[in-house]
């Protein structure tokens, strides 16, 4: 990745803009102009603080990236969005410098641009589709859609140009939208939008769901959250907080004493996967989401001031390889560890998380130890971590994810030494709210069942959607499932009114 100054790169975009011309420029001209590189925060500089990473482009460089799109009729990327956003038309207005267009276009389909510009996997959704990429062979030279949303979504913020969306009469209905994750964010907009009174439901003392205890400050400024959530209240949803929906109140008791009308079930998947390995109780080893959440929400690192405490570490093992596995390490990092290594089965090629999270995770000084898989946790006297025994792999067969299977190769048993252990192998769904609601139908993993189209479940008026019902996915989907819900919610309301 590049290290040039935000100054530098501005002035190689000036320099590519001013040998352009937009009325004339051609097709054979678009696919000639480089990619735009983010200017990001030099890595001896951000390990040392949790100030975000990339710090967006200039409105030099978002006009050159913008000038690269093909503007295809028959546009692959929209396709590639859960939401499916006109991509080719709000980046045609960016490249044109109407910023205010081009964020308007976004959010007649997305509700959280500054957002998604930022933690959305564009490389495996619209990005992945993008014809320049194909064109160029390379996924790294599609056109950088995600960039040019954060870029116009921060513009309307920094010219104080946001508008909230209109909300029509009200309706006189009640709707219940239980947790505050981008999928509940993104129903109870649409919901308020018909006129319906929204009241959100968050079993902490601060809404937001995984954006806000989940992703790090460094990938995501809570501020950006805090803004989406202040548009929400000025709209006139209600947030409850440190409401715990199936032990303050069940859903039943929301339904039939509360006066609820219907209810959205955004929970997502927030009970961590452990691996049930010998020493997984000694003292030292965390889940990815206590971890997390004690530095996000809980503020560990501001050691003189936060209300919990901040495990000292030295030696570092994260066991996993997505996004969330990046995120404990690099936090890790900036928490005080002087060497954090991330343990995978498997190669970097079957790696889930971003690519620019590794590209990261590598400049910041975290060691990757490939086809490696942990067999036990070693503690000390005091009952504290000092190792982990890990075994050697090799890749077989693929497994129904379509990655090659890791085959453990035997006698290739070694103890290396660590006194933490991050467990960040995935979550499952916490069972609270299936475990106190008669009907409700879950499958094994305990998401919840959804009709596809509807997001309706097996109780009349309730629907869920996120990560309650996909298991762990990402953002853009979530709030696709709550965009689908809210429409159909609408729809069963409607009715309600003709009885």
């Amino acid at each position: 990745m590049s290290h040039a100054t935000r100054e530098q790169l501005d002035t190689r975009a000036r320099e590519i803009r001013e040998t352009l011309d937009p009325s004339t420029i051609t097709l054979k001209e678009r696919l000639q102009i480089p990619p735009m590189d983010m200017p990001s925060q030099h890595p001896d500089e951000r390990v040392c603080n949790m100030e975000e990473v990339a710090l967006g482009y200039s409105e030099n460089q978002v006009i050159v990236e913008a000038l690269r799109c093909l503007q295809c009729k028959n546009a692959p990327c929209i396709a590639g969005c859960p939401v499916n956003i006109d991509i080719p038309k709000f980046i045609r207005e960016a490249a044109e410098g109407d910023f205010a267009a081009s964020v308007a276009t976004i959010k007649e389909a997305s509700m959280l641009p500054a957002i998604c510009g930022r933690v959305c996997p564009q490389e495996s959704q619209c990005q992945l589709t993008c014809t320049v990429g194909k064109s160029l062979k390379s996924i790294d030279k599609a056109v950088n859609i995600g960039r040019i949303e954060r870029y116009v979504a921060d513009w309307e913020t920094r010219n104080n140009r946001r508008k909230n969306p209109s909300v029509a009469e009200e309706s006189g209905k009640k709707v219940g939208v239980v947790g505050s994750g981008p999928a509940s964010m993104t129903a109870a907009a649409d919901l308020r939008r018909a006129g319906h009174e929204v009241i959100m439901f968050e079993a902490l003392h601060k809404a937001g769901g995984v954006l806000v205890y989940g992703i790090p400050e460094f990938r995501l400024p809570k501020s950006i959250v805090e803004e989406e959530f202040a548009s929400l209240e000025q709209m006139g949803v209600k947030v409850e907080h440190n409401f715990l929906v199936g032990r303050t109140a069940r859903v039943d008791d929301l339904l039939e004493e509360e006066g609820f009308d219907a209810l959205f079930i955004g929970t997502g998947a927030g009970l961590p996967r452990f691996m049930h390995l010998e020493g997984e109780n000694l003292i030292g080893v965390f889940s990815a989401n206590e971890y997390l959440t004690r530095s996000n929400l809980m503020k560990a690192y501001e050691r003189n001031v936060a209300g919990t405490p901040l495990y000292g570490s030295k030696k570092v093992a994260v066991f996993g390889g997505g996004n969330v596995a990046m995120d404990a390490a690099r936090t890790a990092r900036r928490l005080g560890a002087d060497e954090v290594t991330i343990v995978y089965r498997r190669t970097e090629a079957e790696m889930p998380a971003r690519r620019e999270e590794v590209a990261h995770a590598r400049e910041e000084g975290i060691r990757f130890l490939m086809l490696h898989a942990p067999r036990k946790i070693v503690g000390d006297e005091a009952g504290r971590v000092s190792g982990v025994e890990l075994v050697t792999c090799e890749l077989g067969e693929p497994d129904e994810s379509g990655r090659r299977r890791p085959v453990e190769i035997p006698g290739s048993e070694a103890l290396h030494s660590f006194d933490t252990v991050i467990v960040a192998i995935g979550n499952d769904s916490n069972p609270l709210i299936e475990r106190t609601t008669k009907g409700l139908h879950v499958n094994r993993r305990g998401n919840i069942i959804v009709d596809e189209e509807t997001c309706k479940t097996s109780m009349e008026g309730v629907y869920a959607g996120g990560d309650i019902v996909l298991g762990a996915a990402t953002v853009i989907l979530a709030m696709g499932q709550g965009r689908k819900a809210a429409a159909a919610m609408n729809e069963y309301l409607k009715t309600l009114e003709r009885t």
